[in-house]
């Protein structure tokens, strides 16, 4: 499981935080030619991201690599079941991961096209919130067309064209 090394004393608690408005760091692909993207607000456990990093590396066969672009480095205590209120705050139970709508989560490098597209469809079933497929080839055809910032672009389906449609991939099934 992924979780921080060390923490200070005084860092061992923290509060519940906010999650709203959108990913501007982590966006873009960085390291491999596909990724996934989240499409929701959620924290991520550790047990979540090590079940779908399982899933990508059974689903590539080992082959290739596998960027984890996000790391459980938030506390999350909870008071153990049937204590009464009061008594100050709950033992650290587990770490999380803030991801935010925008932020890529996994990034898959030097395998094919189908192969990495069917490993990131896996690893999305493992994750609690709806996810997109991105390419690094549809982002610099977005980046020569608007001159802006390389935007993501959705690839649907096993198919290699391009659908204007931002379809998603849902954690009960399937392209949606």
């Amino acid at each position: 499981m992924l979780m921080p090394k060390r923490v200070k004393g005084d860092r061992r608690k923290q509060h519940r935080g906010r999650m709203q408005g959108s990913a501007h760091r982590g966006s873009a692909l960085v390291f491999g030619e596909w990724g996934l993207q989240a499409l929701e607000a959620v924290w991520l456990t550790s047990k979540q991201i090590e079940a779908a990093r399982r899933a990508i590396t059974h689903n590539t066969k080992r082959g290739g690599q596998v960027w984890i672009r996000v790391f459980p480095d938030k506390p999350v205590s909870l008071k153990p079941a049937e204590t009464r209120m009061g008594k100050g705050k709950g033992a650290l139970d587990h770490w999380v991961a803030v991801v935010r709508p925008g932020h890529v989560i996994f990034e898959v490098g030097g395998v094919e096209e189908g192969l990495a597209r069917q490993a990131l469809l896996m690893a999305s079933h493992k994750l609690p919130i709806q996810t997109k497929l991105i390419t690094r080839e549809m982002e610099t055809a977005s980046a020569d067309a608007d001159g802006d910032q390389p935007a993501s672009t959705v690839v649907e389906g096993a198919a290699p064209l391009v659908e204007a449609a931002e379809p998603a991939i849902s954690a009960a099934g399937g392209i949606s």
